[in-house]
């Protein structure tokens, strides 16, 4: 059984949760949101760049252990948020 993008965007959204929680690691929440290509191949392909960017921002956080003035995660945690709210927008609307 296939996953619909509305499936994996409410994955994603979960996992997102649960490393804001402190649950699971932002390679886990990386590689799972990469995953979700059902999703990613039925929003317009700048979602996919954006999604990317601020993965590979939350990989780069993750390399240090206090929060970095330019590397903040809770505020990619928020932007992370805010992709998938618009993302299931979109999808809504399509």
């Amino acid at each position: 059984m296939t996953d619909t993008p509305q499936t994996e965007l409410a994955t994603l959204s979960e996992a997102l949760q649960a490393f804001a929680r402190g649950d699971c690691t932002a390679a886990h929440l990386s590689t799972l949101a990469r995953e979700q290509t059902t999703a990613l191949a039925a929003l317009p392909p700048r979602y996919t760049e954006v999604l990317l960017n601020l993965l590979d921002r939350l990989e780069s956080s993750a390399l240090f252990s206090e929060e970095s003035c330019s590397f903040s995660q809770k505020d990619l945690v928020a932007s992370l948020q805010m992709w998938v709210d618009k993302a299931r927008t979109a999808l809504d609307a399509a």
